[in-house]
């Protein structure tokens, strides 16, 4: 695993960034709450004021403007105000609830949670107590921080996506490039092969041995045909699983170390599907392969197809190491690999063949240090 000391110091600068904002934000809106709310108790106590003077002043005092304006402009703030004979007077409250004693005692509870109650008095005499809630204003403010850090994270999410989609899109392009140029590439000496082959032929030399030259330039003729449609949408066509799976099975086994022993197991007699051969035995290869691999080249390769409603599935098992099952799903991922040598791209491009041009599904069915099963599932066309 290659390590980017810049790459790590940029990512640690963003989370402390990111941290330092979302404090600012939670500090500045907790600042702004209790400033607002400070407002709000400046504004009740100037009303208590306003009602304890006139609760004071005789009928036919003047009070002038002042006081009906103080009344008049609190119109958001619900308050309850619970004189000394105990009748209750209230402002900004719901007016089919106002009756309802077991209401108001719910609401005072409440009002005297949020804030404290503000006492009335004159000359040393208690008049009223006033009991008030947080205005909806305020109530809406307690949301603010929580909404503003939604619209963060979805803006950094979006941006996060982008960035990964068009990341994936160049690795995708710098992959099908380097493939179409390997397949150019390979084109060359295969046609001489081919050449070659055919003098071979003609002199006669021992037809097994040609047929044997044939089939593994017919090979690489599939291989080159391969690496030269990544990239491009592949053309799938109705084909029997069985037949095709049994096909890369032989020839496989036909070509691997006799220390390698097959098996080959089908429930079915056959199964069509939409398919793609050329890819679909690549993919078998790839899985056979790192069977092998795992299994240092000494072991038990088996395959087997089950039919499971309308799907069915194509299992691949080994008797090698396994796979760690915090692996299961990282494996599947470009550059993942545990070998020495390898780009780490065989089970990324079969999870692609499977599932982006098959709409099939792969995955690690089981795994232990007895081996390990891998199962492909496509959907059957008969059913």
């Amino acid at each position: 695993m290659n390590f980017n000391p810049k790459k790590k110091t940029s990512n640690l600068f963003l989370l402390i960034a990111s941290f330092v904002i979302v404090s600012l934000i939670l500090w500045n809106t907790n600042s702004f709450f209790k400033k607002f709310k400070e407002e709000e108790r400046l504004k009740m106590e100037i009303w208590a004021t306003a009602q304890s003077e006139f609760q004071q002043s005789s009928e036919d005092a003047d009070l002038g403007n002042l006081h009906l304006k103080v009344f008049q402009n609190n119109t958001s703030t619900p308050m309850i105000l619970v004189n000394k004979d105990g009748s209750i007077k209230t402002n900004n409250m719901p007016a089919d609830k106002i009756t309802d004693t077991a209401y108001i005692q719910r609401r005072i509870s409440k009002f005297e949670n949020e804030n404290t109650p503000i006492s009335i008095d004159q000359q040393g005499e208690h008049l009223a107590t006033l009991y008030y809630g947080n205005s909806e204003v305020l109530n809406k403010l307690k949301y603010y921080p929580i909404a503003l850090l939604l619209i963060i994270f979805l803006f950094g999410a979006v941006i996060f996506f982008f960035f990964k989609t068009n990341k994936a899109s160049e690795q995708n392009k710098l992959w099908a490039g380097m493939a179409k140029e390997t397949a150019h590439q390979i084109g060359t000496p295969l046609s001489s092969l081919l050449g070659w082959n055919e003098l071979l032929k003609a002199e006669n030399i021992n037809p097994e041995i040609t047929q044997e030259i044939q089939k593994d330039i017919s090979r690489l003729e599939t291989i080159t045909e391969r690496f030269s449609k990544i990239g491009s949408l592949p053309k799938l066509d109705h084909q029997d699983i069985v037949k095709q799976t049994k096909e890369a099975y032989e020839y496989l086994k036909l070509r691997s170390s006799s220390l390698i022993r097959f098996t080959f197991d089908s429930q079915l007699n056959s199964a069509p599907v939409l398919l793609n051969p050329s890819l679909y035995h690549w993919t078998i290869e790839n899985l056979v392969k790192n069977g092998i691999d795992a299994m240092k080249g000494k072991g038990e390769i088996g395959i087997k197809i089950l039919p499971d409603g309308k799907n069915v599935h194509i299992q691949v098992s080994d008797t090698g190491h396994g796979i760690p099952k915090s692996d299961f799903q990282s494996i599947f991922n470009p550059g993942v690999t545990s070998k020495k040598r390898g780009w780490g791209l065989g089970l990324s491009l079969v999870k692609r063949i499977i599932e982006e041009y098959h709409q099939g599904k792969i995955k690690v069915l089981s795994s232990n240090k007895e081996g390990t099963v891998m199962q492909i599932s496509l959907k059957r066309m008969d059913i």
